[in-house]
């Protein structure tokens, strides 16, 4: 295991050699500094995994060293030291980024306490920065399969309306990939640091979506031992995702536009207001328009969630992305079972490119799911397909 790497930087050369020592017999590799200047001439970015600088030193003081070293690496933990700490200084300090303060003297298993600490903690925000990439590399554009030319005007268009913060509807049959559009917006946009947060709002019953979406105060009913948060307020800061929108019930459609408008709401049995930034990406295989005329969904609440459109095209009306789905598929399977099919057969092919797949992506996803299960040769052949779709249709 590679030691981690420490740089010092303290005028007083005995207490620099002193922490080198301690440090070394901890298993770090520590390097100490006696002029500031050539300290920080000499750093370069990712050759340390932290700093630890006096900051009362001649030349050059603390804090400028603070401020250069976090000009050249943002992410680094600085811990300062100071035999003469006061309030003011500490928060200058804090202010221009470091991680921690140091006072003189000091016992050795301090410091160590307080540099271990500060690894811990940048390790823990570089993972979260590789989870972030991660989620922002899984919904890439690029990740989204397919090339029919529908695809690639609608994946134009989320580029475009992603850095905007506007509400969005997303309209398209069952199974087209709402969600995973609705995810390609929010993770290529300013909010993808914070939450995605899903809800199907044809999946729970009246009485317990509205707690769901907005929280519940303790008292509120029956059961209610707490406050409960709702999931407007897990997704503060991100994205909130309402799947079926047709399906909420009037009286939540009234609390979600009061949110859209004011940008606060009421939990359930409350009468405190609570503010939250969240962004609302809608997205429904009902025609919504028709409902308003229906006076089943609020006109108000259509426009304001219907700011900007993406209609996904049925998987029939881009059968380019056919063949392109089902090798991705199939790619899933091998490598999540330890399976070789290499493909479709030439009939199956055929036959897969002629379906119309009502039930679009996630059925041909099932599909062939279903023929890989039962499969025993290489090639999924037309026999083993035309047992769970109708090959005439």
């Amino acid at each position: 295991m590679v030691p981690k790497r420490i740089l010092i930087i303290d005028d007083e050369a005995g207490l620099c050699r002193m922490m080198e020592a301690i440090l070394a017999d901890s298993g770090y590799a520590a390097k100490g500094y006696t002029r500031s200047f050539e300290a920080v001439e000499e750093y370069r970015h990712g050759d340390w995994d932290l700093v630890i600088s006096d900051i009362k030193m001649p030349g050059m003081d603390g804090l400028e060293v603070l401020s250069r070293i976090k000009a050249k690496s943002p992410d680094i933990p600085v811990i300062m030291i100071t035999a003469h700490a006061t309030v003011d200084m500490s928060i200058q300090a804090l202010r221009k980024g470091a991680y921690d303060m140091l006072t003189k003297p000091f016992e050795p298993e301090e410091l160590l306490y307080r540099v271990k600490n500060a690894l811990k903690h940048n390790q823990l925000l570089a993972e979260n920065r590789e989870l972030r990439d991660e989620l922002a590399g899984k919904f890439r554009f690029d990740n989204i399969i397919g090339d029919s030319p529908q695809l690639k005007e609608l994946l134009h268009k989320v580029e475009k309306i992603a850095i905007r913060d506007t509400s969005v509807l997303i309209t398209g049959e069952s199974g087209t990939g709402k969600e995973l559009i609705a995810q390609a917006v929010h993770y290529n946009s300013p909010r993808k640091g914070k939450r995605f947060v899903a809800i199907n709002c044809g999946a729970l019953p009246e009485s317990i979506l509205e707690g769901e979406l907005f929280g519940t105060k303790k008292g509120a009913f029956t059961g209610a031992t707490e406050n409960r948060q709702g999931l407007l307020e897990a997704a503060d800061g991100g994205t909130l995702f309402l799947d079926e929108v047709g399906n909420l019930p009037m009286n939540v459609q009234k609390t979600l536009l009061r949110f859209l408008q004011e940008k606060e709401f009421l939990r359930l049995g409350d009468t405190k207001p609570i503010k939250v930034d969240v962004r609302i990406i809608s997205a429904t295989n009902s025609d919504l328009l028709a409902e308003v005329k229906a006076g089943t969904f609020r006109e108000d609440l259509y426009y304001r969630l219907n700011v900007v459109n993406l209609h996904l095209p049925p998987l029939r009306e881009r059968r380019k992305d056919i063949p392109l789905l089902a090798a991705h598929f199939i790619k899933l399977q091998n490598e999540k079972f330890g399976t070789e099919i290499r493909g479709l057969s030439p009939e199956a092919f055929q036959s897969a490119c002629d379906y119309a797949w009502p039930g679009n992506i996630r059925q041909l996803r099932n599909v062939i799911e279903a023929c890989m299960a039962i499969e025993s040769d290489e090639w999924i052949s037309l026999p083993v397909l035309a047992q769970f779709i109708d090959i005439g249709a």
